[in-house]
């Protein structure tokens, strides 16, 4: 998550300057033809760019509001996670009666929970869109801690060695340890140290905490639809390849007025529209897959590490975990 006022002019610039030079490039070739070697006919009717650039620029549209959509979605997800922990916390503190170390290990079992899902949700998929170069490049600015600290070495603070052990050998480390939960107050609940009214809404947490984990991996999991993405940049792309020869046919007309000269305007109208058109398609695709680890991401690692210091501090320990800040106005 960007956590500035907004990206600076150079960012933008930086992240897209490959696309730039290649229009360009893409504008440059017809407009030498057409003014050095009079090729007149290399020309397009601007009605048909136009049809085009329409069907886009709607498609665009459509992408960027659900690619929105998702985003939102997912922030919204981990806001609920924020509630349920804190509701989590002050019912194991508050309606079992045990010792302090039993109460220890709830809590830091459940950091460990937010811990795996963190991990989990950042895990690479194929359609998503961090091995492209300019997000590449543009990580430089930042670091993803899950792709810096391994996840053995994150779990080890909360769990016991046996714990650990076996959480690592299971497929969905979440999951596994939200079962862990339950059958820990199966446990107290027969030895009597929770009710029965207690037990049941312990229970009803974990359900909740089970249902932001679903539908957090839904978002992961299941990528805006394909044929969508790939129609909307193939419109895309057609338009910007049929640009310059469509601004061509316009400026020609006037370079009749202003001289021969003037048809090179062609080239930084083209690249004007082509980077305006492309960049709202970048956006909705640096957008639609919000847990990838990239700029514009839901900062789950801000929030998980909030939630931590919210639930450390309900067991009344002093040395708690510094909150997460920007790293050149980017916070994951």
């Amino acid at each position: 998550m960007h956590a500035g006022r907004r990206f600076k002019l150079g960012e933008v610039l930086f992240w897209t300057r490959r696309d730039i030079y290649f229009f360009i490039y893409l504008s440059t070739i017809p407009t030498a033809l057409y003014a050095i070697f009079g090729f007149t006919w290399l020309v397009l009717p601007w009605v048909a760019i136009a049809l085009v650039g329409t069907a886009a620029a709607f498609l665009v549209g459509f992408k960027n509001t659900q690619t929105y959509n998702r985003l939102w979605e997912a922030r919204q997800i981990y806001g609920s996670i924020i509630n349920s922990s804190r509701t989590f916390g002050i019912l194991v503190r508050d309606t079992i009666n045990t010792d302090e170390k039993t109460i220890k290990s709830i809590i830091y079992r459940h950091i460990a929970w937010l811990t795996a899902l963190r991990y989990q949700l950042r895990e690479a998929r194929t359609w998503e869109n961090t091995n492209l170069k300019s997000n590449i490049e543009y990580s430089r600015f930042f670091t993803v801690p899950e792709k810096e600290t391994p996840l053995e070495k994150e779990l080890e603070k909360y769990l016991s060695t046996e714990e650990l052990n076996e959480i690592l050998s299971k497929k969905n480390r979440a999951t596994q340890l939200i079962a862990f939960q339950s059958k820990e107050f199966k446990r107290l609940k027969d030895e009597g140290k929770i009710s029965e009214l207690d037990f049941v809404e312990l229970e009803q947490t974990l359900s909740a905490l089970y249902d932001h984990q679903g539908r957090a991996e839904r978002i992961k999991n299941f990528p805006y639809p394909r044929q969508f993405a790939t129609i909307n940049q193939m419109f895309i792309r057609l338009f910007i390849g049929m640009l310059p020869f469509g601004i061509l046919h316009e400026i020609g007309k006037l370079s009749e007025i202003f001289g021969s000269w003037f048809v090179w305007v062609t080239i930084p109208c083209s690249v004007t529209v082509a980077f305006v058109f492309h960049v709202m398609e970048r956006i909705g695709e640096a957008t639609e897959n919000p847990f990838e680890g990239l700029a514009n991401d839901v900062p789950i690692t801000a929030i998980s590490r909030t939630i931590e210091i919210d639930l450390r501090d309900m067991l009344n320990e002093k040395d708690l975990p510094a909150p997460l800040t920007p790293v050149n106005n980017i916070l994951l």
